[in-house]
């Protein structure tokens, strides 16, 4: 049921929509509905909707044309209620969400709303009156939760992808338990317009799929601005820049041994240490951190004030309706009470104490990769604890929204007992391209199958990765900016990445600059030369700071466009023609390190 094999059935005429469509409901009315669904949008409208885009030959070129859907139950539909698990509260949607419109307007089939714990408040899946959904892998565990139903609907097999919402691993757990991959975004660069809240200022939705690539599909169509929601926003200049994102070397954090924590769970230890190993097989470098300002980060979350913002989104509900809230959900937002603004600007303060000395971290790592939750546990044994187990299963996700950072859970094998395990990768803001590139890559060093199927991953597209990095320009040096010569700091510090080496067309002489330091060459554009072309390194440098690298280039030398090989132009050092005046040709030797070369012989 992934995307890009229902797209190739559909090209080739093998299926259409209200086959693929009429096939769902036949799947759903098998296994019934509870406990994945809470309401279902009716089967003859949706298979009205399929033969519409059929009949269409438009709509066949749109994005996600007749891939069926499903949303979790707190983002409002047109003509649907809305339930957040609690029926009482439930009210009919007079607007669609703008996500969930945006996926519509793109062609996709919105099959109905899933379960959750009750007002998106838990990691576990159990908190609801419409029955516990478990893994796909062994009902006897938790399917993780809030979003537990939209996960179990992908896994499943049910639609190809689903939307969930996540405050504090919501869309991650439940990746982790059920084999999928969980897109945590940036928060605001989806709209958060027509989601219920459940603490309004960290809301993130989130994308369940099976494989990145889909999740990135997804992504595409339902990111950017909106005007409703408030929190909407996106990149500044340069800040989704991932120059680490290309297959040639990345720093990755993980944390130091006495941070680490499994509950018991030695499997999982297991795997997560297999998990760096093919991280680093994949031309990644570890490097440990201490986990503390996250931990303490992650404490606050349930511990701390932000737990008055869930009370705020449901007050007059709960004060006039307490017998019909799950008694754990009650509990945790009644405890909201208990704070005062004192307290919230003194965890505001703390949370902005810790986020500096995560940012000491992040100077010496692009991304951390880190278990997606530290063991798994079963649905006797949380109901039992509801609290304690609950809490533990943030031990690794709580953190990710306070400190405004963007994730992508992605399946990293199985336990002896059975059951999955996963990893997630962190990395800063609006890095969420360049973590799907690097997490595509290790999903297919970690598992060889979709989910709980027996379809072949290899057999699904990669994510290709563009030949320039997200937020980035590349730009070509020819002389002392190459590595290893003496102002190749100045990419590095930019946290520039090699992107290739190759040479110019054969249009440009070069020349070896007098009364330069360090001694630097000019490349210079002479229109019909029939030159062997001139070798340059091409660099991927994050837009925000080209700026700044601009402004330190001395003259003669500036920065043009230049011509490679290959036919294509990127930004480049230049020499302005009155340079080269009092300089020697040194076009022969075919670069700056051929002369270095010949000089020191």
């Amino acid at each position: 049921m992934d995307i890009s094999s229902l797209e190739d059935a559909y090209r080739s005429g093998r299926l259409t929509p209200s086959v693929v469509i009429a096939n769902v409901y036949d799947a759903i009315a098998d296994m019934g509905k509870p406990p994945v669904w809470i309401t279902l949008v009716e089967r003859e409208e949706n298979l009205a909707r399929a033969r519409v885009l059929e009949a269409d030959s438009a709509a066949h070129a749109l994005p996600l044309y007749g891939i069926p859907f499903a949303v979790k139950d707190n983002f409002d539909v047109t003509g649907l209620p809305t339930t957040a698990a609690c029926p009482a509260f439930a009210y009919q949607a007079s607007e669609t969400a703008t996500v969930v419109q945006r996926l519509l307007d793109a062609g996709a089939i919105l099959i109905g709303k899933t379960n959750m714990d009750q007002f998106a408040t838990g990691l576990v899946g159990t908190r609801t009156p419409y029955g516990i959904c478990s893994s796909v892998f062994d009902g006897k565990y938790i399917s993780g939760g809030s979003s537990s139903g939209a996960a179990v609907a992908v896994a499943c097999g049910l639609v190809s992808f689903s939307l969930g919402s996540d405050t504090a691993g919501s869309g991650r757990v439940p990746a982790a338990f059920n084999q999928l991959v969980g897109l945590k975004p940036t928060r605001g660069w989806l709209s958060t317009h027509g989601l219920l809240p459940a603490c309004r200022t960290l809301d993130c939705v989130s994308i369940f799929a099976e494989t990145c690539a889909d999740a990135a599909k997804v992504f595409a169509v339902t990111r950017g601005p909106d005007a409703a929601d408030p929190y909407s926003r996106v990149p500044a200049l340069g800040q989704d820049a991932a120059p680490w994102s290309i297959p040639c070397g990345f720093r990755f954090g993980v944390p130091a041994a006495e941070s680490l924590e499994f509950f018991g769970d030695h499997d999982a230890a297991s795997c997560y240490r297999a998990a760096i190993v093919q991280l680093e097989a994949l031309g990644g470098m570890v490097h440990e951190f201490d986990y503390e300002p996250f931990r303490k980060a992650a404490n606050l979350l349930y511990k701390g004030p932000w737990v008055a913002e869930r009370l705020a989104a449901i007050r007059k509900f709960l004060a006039g309706n307490p017998e019909t809230v799950d008694p754990t959900v009650g509990a945790i937002i009644r405890g909201a009470e208990t704070f005062s603004a004192i307290d919230t600007f003194e965890a505001a303060y703390t949370l902005k104490s810790l986020e500096k000395e995560c940012a000491a971290i992040w100077e010496r790592v692009d991304f951390l990769l880190l278990p997606t939750a530290p063991t798994h546990y079963t649905i006797e044994q949380v109901q039992a604890v509801p609290m304690e187990l609950n809490s533990n299963l943030g031990y690794y996700t709580n953190f990710v929204n306070l400190l405004d950072l963007a994730a992508v859970a992605v399946p990293a094998g199985f336990k002896s007992n059975g059951l999955p395990f996963g990893v997630s990768l962190i990395g800063r803001a609006f890095t969420d391209e360049g973590l799907l590139q690097v997490a595509d890559r290790l999903h297919r060093k970690l598992a060889s199958h979709l989910g709980n199927s027996t379809r072949e991953l290899k057999a699904t597209p990669e994510i290709v990765p563009s030949l320039v990095p997200p937020g980035c320009i590349p730009v070509a040096v020819v002389g002392a900016h190459l590595t290893g010569q003496p102002l190749n700091w100045q990419l590095t510090e930019r946290k520039a990445r090699l992107l290739r080496s190759t040479c110019t067309d054969g249009s440009y002489r070069l020349y070896a600059l007098a009364n330069t330091h360090p001694q630097k060459p000019g490349l210079v554009y002479e229109s019909g030369f029939g030159g062997a072309g001139i070798e340059v390194e091409v660099w991927a440098m994050p837009e925000g700071t080209v700026g700044g690298f601009l402004n330190a280039i001395p003259p003669p030398l500036v920065l043009g466009t230049v011509r490679l090989q290959d036919g294509s132009t990127v930004k480049g050092f230049l020499c302005e023609p009155s340079g080269i005046e009092g300089s020697h040709e040194i076009t022969h030797l075919g670069g700056w390190r051929n002369y270095l070369a010949q000089k020191s012989a």
